[in-house]
């Protein structure tokens, strides 16, 4: 398991505060038509991302961690610039996103980039490579054209492929190998955070591990920052300092990986880790998590967990539990973990 790194609390690059993403759902002329006979408004609003707090600091891999719909790849569509909020703010360096302008905000957006989960139909199949990874800090004025084809050749060789192959196009190369080349053309910006959405799921399990080194060593060699959002806790425990458990656009668990994977104190958490996969001579019963994850556009009431939960009681169906530090380093919004003293 990767052991966290020490970091100074007071080097927060970016903070999110109250962040809240809808979606409208689209409705035809036939579906407003039956809604009006019906009596009915227009349809609720899917509420992908609901008031999500959250600190990220310099240098250190903060993991984003969920099922499948529970908001993580619109949170790092956020982060990056991409969508805005419906609501809260999107802090960088203590100054909110939203109000940068000029030169604040073309740093800011050059300074977080973003690589997609797949790694095929995020690059431009008419581009040869050498345009991929060199026509944005031309078109930024970061290098000159005399100097991106050195330039675009340097990014290669950092990110382990040869440069002859920069005048190939994206469907010559592997799997593996395109996402080595989005990883160059985030490189290209020099970016300061790098938000990583599922950038290994749809690799084999051998070029996982390749893809997971090469973030690391990058990390090192580029005093990097990363939001490395996945599904897969098993993924996560070799590369995250810091894991934010995410479940129907909230944050359930936050807290260093050692003690996510040690002592989670969230019946989700939980759940999630009973489902890895483990190295036992003993036979083990595999506990699917009950239930399926319920829409974000009629979320329950209480507790967003509490209809999936082995421990629901009558109170997480009535009152959301709030965030809390139930520790040190340790937050979690579980009524069951009122017991632990608060720290400050």
């Amino acid at each position: 398991m990767h052991t966290a790194q020490p970091r100074p609390e007071t080097a927060v690059v970016m903070q999110l505060e109250g962040l809240r993403r809808d979606y409208a759902l689209p409705a035809d002329f036939m579906d407003r038509f039956i809604r009006r006979l019906q009596g009915k408004g227009k349809p609720p609003p899917v509420r992908a991302v609901m008031g999500v707090d959250l600190e990220i600091f310099h240098g250190e891999v903060l993991a984003i961690v969920g099922e499948s719909g529970c908001g993580k790849t619109t949170l790092g569509r956020l982060l990056t610039g991409i969508i805005p909020p419906t609501a809260g703010r999107v802090l960088h360096h203590g100054k909110d996103v939203s109000r940068l302008s000029g030169v604040e905000r073309k740093q800011y957006e050059l300074g977080v980039q973003m690589i997609f989960q797949d790694p095929f139909s995020s690059l431009n199949p008419r581009m040869r490579v050498r345009d991929i990874i060199g026509e944005a800090p031309l078109v930024h004025g970061l290098v000159s054209r005399a100097e991106v084809d050195d330039y675009v050749c340097d990014l290669l060789v950092k990110v382990g492929l040869d440069p002859d192959y920069r005048e190939r196009y994206p469907h010559q190369f592997s799997g593996g190998q395109r996402q080595r080349i989005g990883v160059a053309r985030a490189l290209a910006l020099k970016p300061e955070i790098i938000v990583c959405d599922e950038a290994v799921a749809a690799l084999d399990v051998s070029i996982q591990a390749q893809v997971l080194n090469l973030f690391m060593d990058l990390r090192r060699d580029f005093d990097l920052t990363y939001v490395f959002i996945s599904h897969n806790l098993g993924v996560v425990s070799h590369i995250a300092d810091r894991v934010a458990i995410m479940y129907l656009g909230r944050i359930v668990e936050l807290a260093d990986a050692g003690t996510v994977f040690a002592t989670a104190a969230h019946p989700y958490t939980q759940a999630l880790l009973k489902e890895l996969p483990v190295l036992s001579p003993g036979r083990r019963r595999f506990e699917p998590i009950v239930g399926e994850l319920p829409s974000p556009a009629d979320p329950p009431a209480g507790c967003a967990f509490h209809p999936r939960c082995p421990h629901a009681m009558a109170r997480c169906r009535a009152d959301r539990p709030v965030l809390r530090q139930i520790a040190p380093g340790h937050w979690s919004a579980c009524h069951l973990n009122e017991g632990f003293k608060e720290t400050a």
